[in-house]
């Protein structure tokens, strides 16, 4: 953990330079840090893009919320309709009519990309695919992906299906932090069904060790597109590249990116959510001090070798009196590394305190006076000094 004041340079101490980002030819990507949100590399992450097949995450991410709810389970059997067996693209070759498991159709959403096996599912969860479509929405609403629209469950091109780098880059970080257990799937490379062997697209799966997921795309409209995420050294990158024009491309340009924010970069746990970080002096209450702390853990993301040469402070309000209650703010935690702002956090009361009984008021009230007293003559004594 980091001292709360500032760290000394070791002479000694590598820093590592910093290049600028590889220059990819894809329409739109975004590279951030999984933990700390921290961009790394970018361009037009908030351009309206076609996302293709990588639909099928928000398609999986809304199946796992209704696991997560009970409404089903893996083990379920679902009738695959002739609707979701006709649908064109790729396919997990599900016979019409036969009853599939859950399980097996997830697999063959994130595994093969079937869109005959994500119409089937979407179905069976909300009825039709539209309503399906409906839900989609509204959970990409809560997510904060404030400029996607879906219009179908597969990703079939659509004037009305539309999303960003920036929006599919939350959606990876959700599925990957709400759903551990499905995220596992993202990385298997192979799943048989029905007799046919089909491996999953994403080839860095067969790259790089570190990979694990995500899910890749591509249509006429959006060309080559590829969703991924690796961890190496504690630490996880999410990228998200649209629009290459190639297979190849979007395979090498991913690598480029991970390979670059791996390099030179370094993430790392500063702070622990609500745990105390100082204990000011509170007044008028039936506690002398106040525990402060931050309400969710502090990841940062630095160029490597920086992390001696990070200063973090605190700036805590002044005269704090009773009552206070649990969770205001009463003061700002600063991360700097150099002049570069790196993070600030709202300092939160992790208790109430209430107010004291009369003596302990009337004591504090004493003793604030001769503060106040003090604290004159000190300002006194200093301007006459001048």
């Amino acid at each position: 953990m980091l001292l709360l004041t500032p760290l000394c340079v070791l002479a000694a101490t590598p820093i590592t330079a910093v290049p600028t980002p590889p220059q990819i030819e894809a329409e739109a990507y975004i590279l951030v840090d999984y933990r700390s949100g921290k961009i790394l590399a970018e361009k037009e992450p908030n351009k309206r893009i076609d996302p293709a097949s990588l639909t099928k995450m928000m398609t999986v991410y809304v199946f796992d919320h209704e696991l997560q709810n009970g409404h089903f389970t893996l083990e379920d059997e679902i009738a695959v309709s002739e609707n979701a067996w006709k649908t064109e693209g790729s396919r997990m070759f599900v016979p019409v009519n036969k009853k599939i498991k859950a399980k097996d159709l997830l697999r063959g959403i994130i595994i093969q990309s079937g869109n005959d096996a994500t119409v089937a599912l979407a179905e069976y969860v909300a009825g039709s695919e539209k309503a399906f479509t409906d839900v989609m929405n509204q959970y990409a609403q809560r997510l904060g992906m404030k400029d996607t629209h879906f219009a179908n469950s597969t990703g079939i091109p659509d004037p009305e299906h539309y999303t960003t780098a920036h929006d599919l880059s939350i959606l990876a970080n959700a599925l990957i932090s709400q759903f551990p257990e499905t995220y596992k799937i993202y990385s298997e490379k192979w799943f048989t069904f029905n007799g046919i062997k089909q491996p999953n697209r994403n080839r860095l799966l067969w790259r790089e060790p570190y990979i694990d997921g995500i899910k890749t795309g591509h249509s006429s409209t959006a060309g080559y597109c590829l969703a991924a995420s690796g961890q190496k050294d504690n630490m996880r990158l999410i990228s998200v590249l649209v629009g290459a024009k190639s297979e190849s491309d979007r395979t090498e340009q991913t690598l480029q990116l991970l390979r670059f924010g791996f390099r030179f970069f370094e993430t790392h746990h500063l702070f622990q959510a609500n745990t105390t970080l100082n204990e000011p002096r509170v007044w008028m209450g039936d506690r002398k001090k106040l525990a402060l702390g931050i309400n969710r853990d502090l990841y940062i993301t630095i160029p490597q070798g920086q992390y001696k040469s990070l200063d973090a402070k605190m700036n805590i309000d002044k005269g704090l009196t009773a009552p206070i209650n649990k969770g205001e703010n009463h003061g700002k935690l600063i991360v700097k590394l150099g002049d570069e702002l790196i993070a600030e956090m709202p300092l939160v009361a992790l208790e109430n305190v209430d107010k004291g009984t009369v003596w302990d008021r009337f004591s504090d009230y004493i003793s604030l006076g001769f503060q106040k007293m003090l604290n004159s003559s000190t300002n006194e004594a200093s301007t006459q000094g001048t």
